[in-house]
């Protein structure tokens, strides 16, 4: 006859279960357990000895308000032999004695989140399970052990920016495993509307990565919902901070959470990557962030992006945009869901462009569907799709109202970029979105995605050719030139006008204010003659223009009169920002003070005010960004310098990332990495 164990307390080995479970960065104050794992707890009995056939446990297992066996987010268990990892099951693991080791263990397709677990009679404790990556049976799970550190393990990272002539790196950290981060984490699935509507039903498919990651999309922007972030493209931030401002998800995170879920004001596209990027670790499923450069926002589904220039080289306002770059997340999983062929990275976009299913939202579509065109999968292949593949047409528009076609050789989809494994490098993916451009196999892909309209690739001009070149240096407080390269390559003379101008531009595509301009109308060369125009661009006129994003859109428009052609010349630029110095001064070890000194070199040729540099890093700086304010103004040439102290509280290899604002230079970041020794 069994006996059922009296059990006076326990001990949930937090310290030992974090650590084996790759949770040990949460924390040791509460229980944190991947799915498909076992963990073991200590049982004390209040009387008795556990004896081995006799002695009886039943467990009962719940997460979510209304846990029930219907949706699998409730199960009863009793005492087994020996752990089956294909449900919950629980056995004992020590000889018999008052104290009982109790291994526990979940199927590696339970669903995620906070959970309660009842002892028999005795009482009841809480516990937060996670995907679980380590684990074959998840679908979730990665083999290779660099790719585990990097896109789980990882709190520090690379999101590139500039164009994608020069990509460059901008630290960020995810800080996942930060204070109060899990659970802010939780608390974003428990507000999506989903989970109001129906707790039951949005807790049981928790279970699936698809449906999780779907639910992220949508709630890191707060359009339909309380979700995370508030997006804004312009440059008026009021009654909140510039999207250039953000070095971290952490304070992002801690601010929606301890706000009531009021949204965070703003974020911009990488801002929500990085965000989407952070939730997605934390829960355990492999994350990282993507940029695209020369990104399509096709807002008519047509794959194509036309674009309307006026006789001075102005882009017309359009819905549909070409973005400079644009950010989102892919997560891994496989997707038993569609037919083979399509596990592995899955693209996500939490940014609010388009609404899928009613909702802003996006993905996660594979990767590979993207590549192949097959565009009839789940979740919004042919949105993203165009953002890699869309064909651009441009037209000028002329005064008497006519139009003409441009001859221009714009592609989209142009260096897809991530953080390598294991360094700071830039690693191209681009081969992973598309075939090579031209070739058959896109050719291909091209007609079964059921594109309308012929692809219309430009050779290289073999009569008269236009190019937009740019100096080697373009460093923010400089002058420097940037020139327009007409060669004719016909047996006869050509005469012809061009428009040369420039002009800030967002990193989302928004044209701002010129930065200089010239119209030269009669450009003569003769067959074979080369030219080279020169437009120079002064820092006392373009530094009232630029935005945070430091973009300069150049535009050259060259109009044969002899065979009425218009060509068109585009190129972005990013002017470079100065250097931050940082030197580590003390003993880098455990919750050991270190002090940072930070210097930048003022490039400008005017005084900077108001200076003030802040570092922030994961298990470097306590979860949040430590600021120190220059009291004198830097002159140009000068050095703004600081030194600021912090404790680092966990070993290992960490990022410290730091950023410098002024009343004229502003946003600038920089990083140092630092090995942490116990």
């Amino acid at each position: 006859m069994s006996q059922a164990m009296d059990i006076e307390r326990w001990n949930l080995d937090c310290e030992f279960n974090n650590t084996d479970h790759h949770t040990e960065l949460n924390g040791w104050d509460n229980l944190i357990v991947r799915r498909g794992q076992l963990f073991t707890i200590s049982l004390y009995l209040r009387s008795g000895k556990y004896q081995s056939g006799v002695s009886s446990l039943n467990c009962v297992v719940e997460t979510g308000p209304n846990p029930s066996d219907q949706y699998g987010t409730r199960a009863a268990f009793a005492l087994s032999a020996k752990i089956d990892k294909s449900r919950w099951s629980a056995a004992v693991v020590s000889p018999p004695g008052d104290m009982v080791a109790l291994s526990i263990c979940s199927p590696p397709d339970a669903p995620i989140g906070r959970y309660t677990l009842t002892l028999g009679e005795s009482g009841q404790f809480k516990f937060i399970l996670l995907f679980n990556p380590w684990c074959p049976g998840d679908t979730v799970y990665m083999d290779d052990e660099k790719n585990l550190n990097e896109y789980v393990l990882s709190q520090d990272g690379i999101i590139f920016q500039g164009t994608h002539q020069k990509p460059f790196p901008t630290p960020w950290n995810f800080g996942q495993f930060e204070p109060d981060i899990l659970d802010a984490c939780i608390t974003v699935l428990d507000m999506n509307p989903k989970y109001l509507k129906n707790p039951g039903k949005d807790c049981s498919g928790r279970r699936n990565p698809v449906y999780v990651c779907r639910v992220l999309s949508a709630m890191v922007n707060c359009n339909d919902d309380k979700g995370v972030l508030l997006g804004r493209w312009t440059n008026n931030y009021d009654g909140g901070v510039s999207p250039l401002s953000w070095r971290g998800s952490v304070k992002i995170l801690q601010d929606w959470c301890f706000n009531s879920c009021q949204p965070v004001r703003y974020g911009q596209c990488w801002v929500f990557a990085a965000v989407a990027c952070t939730v997605a670790r934390a829960l355990g499923i492999p994350c990282r962030v993507i940029t695209n450069y020369l990104s399509a926002h096709d807002t008519n589904s047509n794959l194509v992006i036309e674009q309307y220039i006026d006789e001075n080289g102005d882009y017309s306002k359009s819905r549909d945009m070409i973005w400079n770059y644009h950010c989102w997340v892919e997560n891994w999983m496989t997707r038993p869901d569609l037919k083979p062929g399509f596990d592995g990275w899955q693209a996500s976009d939490p940014t609010p462009q388009e609404k899928s299913e009613g909702v802003y939202c996006c993905g996660p579509i594979p990767v590979r569907a993207i590549k192949s065109g097959e565009l009839t999968f789940k979740y919004d292949a042919p949105f993203v799709f165009a953002e890699v593949n869309a064909d651009v047409i441009a037209f000028r528009r002329n005064k008497d109202g006519t139009q003409n076609r441009i001859t221009h050789a714009a592609m989209v989809g142009q260096k897809i970029s991530t953080k390598s494994v294991g360094n700071n490098a830039r690693e191209d993916i681009t081969h992973l979105y598309k075939y090579p451009e031209g070739s058959a196999e896109e050719r291909e892909a091209f007609q079964k995605a059921n594109h309308q309209n012929k692809l219309l690739r430009q050779q290289e001009n073999q009569g008269l050719h236009l190019a937009v070149k740019v100096s080697s240096e373009m460093k923010k407080g400089c002058d420097f030139d940037v020139f327009a390269l007409v060669t004719n390559n016909t047996s006869s003379e050509k005469k012809c006008r061009l428009v040369f101008g420039s002009r800030a531009m967002s990193y989302n595509g928004n044209i701002g204010k010129s930065c200089g301009f010239k119209d030269l109308l009669n450009v003569e060369l003769s067959p074979g003659a080369e030219r080279r125009i020169p437009l120079r661009l002064n820092y006392s006129k373009y530094a009232g223009a630029l935005t945070g994003d430091n973009l300069i859109r150049l535009t050259a428009l060259l109009i044969d009169h002899t065979a009425n052609e218009v060509m068109l010349g585009v190129r972005n630029i990013v002017l470079e920002e100065p250097q931050i110095t940082v030197r580590i001064i003390g003993e880098p070890k455990e919750n050991r003070k270190l002090t940072a000194e930070v210097t930048l070199k003022n490039p400008l040729p005017e005084s900077l005010e108001g200076c003030c540099f802040s570092i922030e890093g994961a298990n470097l700086t306590g979860g949040h960004a430590i600021t120190e304010r220059l009291s004198s103004t830097v002159g140009p040439g000068e050095d703004a310098k600081a030194k600021i102290c912090f404790t680092p509280t966990h070993f290992g290899l960490r990022m410290l990332v730091v950023s410098f604002d002024s009343n004229k230079l502003c946003h600038v970041k920089g990083y140092r990495n630092v090995i942490i020794g116990k």
